[in-house]
């Protein structure tokens, strides 16, 4: 495993991320691992290890960049840090994001570990929505996924249900069984988008799961679920890029 801490050039500026590939010889198709609203820790670069493992370059941006380095010691978190979690949360968009991983993607194809053409990623909760939003706007995604993501349909302009017929690509969006962050409405009209957008996609909700059902740190993680999900990450992925 090749692993390192680097900075990623955005139009906005330097935006550190964590980087892991195989250290086998050759190249390797590219996957972004979009953070959750609890930003960057130690939960986070193990999961991007294991997306290296199975033969992929995989890159960790801290979207948090604009904010200065933010790093929440989550074992610890109480009302206080909810508030400022919830605050950098909401300093992001999805066409800020967007943005930033056109940067991701010039350092990316700058690597002689990755492979060139297309390209994968995965956002959970937060991030579920900005994975949608790229896939859209960046036709080289050709994977994305979004597990338990927030803010899926939403009333505004740039809501990711809107953008489905955009996507030349194939997505992977699952739901947890109880989730109080997404209204009853959303996975019926998501549902209903992506039919008539004719996107290629696999839509589920995970029976017996919470919000956040995927993080080992989480009192809700579910590991049968857990495991089910990267299976199909990695079919996902496999099949769009390899």
């Amino acid at each position: 495993m090749i692993e390192n801490d680097i900075f990623v050039t955005t139009k906005y500026g330097r935006q550190p991320c964590f980087a892991a590939c195989p250290d086998d010889a050759g190249k390797f198709p590219a996957i972004i691992l979009y953070m959750d609203a609890p930003g960057i820790r130690e939960e986070l670069r193990d999961m991007a290890r294991r997306i290296a493992n199975h033969g992929y370059f995989c890159l960790l941006p801290d979207l948090y960049y604009r904010l200065g380095t933010l790093r929440f010691d989550i074992p610890r978190r109480n009302d206080a840090m909810s508030v400022v979690i919830r605050g950098a949360m909401e300093s992001l968009t999805n066409t800020g994001v967007t943005d930033d991983t056109g940067g991701m993607i010039a350092f990316l194809d700058a690597q002689e570990k990755v492979k060139p053409g297309p390209l994968g990623c995965v956002g959970h909760c937060m991030s579920g929505p900005f994975a949608i939003t790229v896939a859209a706007r960046i036709p080289r995604m050709k994977a994305a996924a979004s597990l338990y993501g927030v803010k899926m349909v939403t009333d505004q302009p740039d809501s990711p249900h809107l953008l489905l017929d955009q996507i030349k690509g194939e997505l992977f969006i699952a739901f947890a069984e109880v989730d109080p962050a997404v209204p009853a409405n959303v996975i019926p009209d998501l549902k209903t988008a992506l039919a008539k957008a004719g996107t290629k996609h696999r839509l589920e909700t995970v029976p017996g799961t919470h919000h956040g059902y995927c993080f080992t740190a989480r009192n809700d993680y579910n590991p049968a679920a857990a495991e089910d999900n990267w299976t199909k990450l990695f079919d996902l992925w496999d099949r769009n890029l390899k």
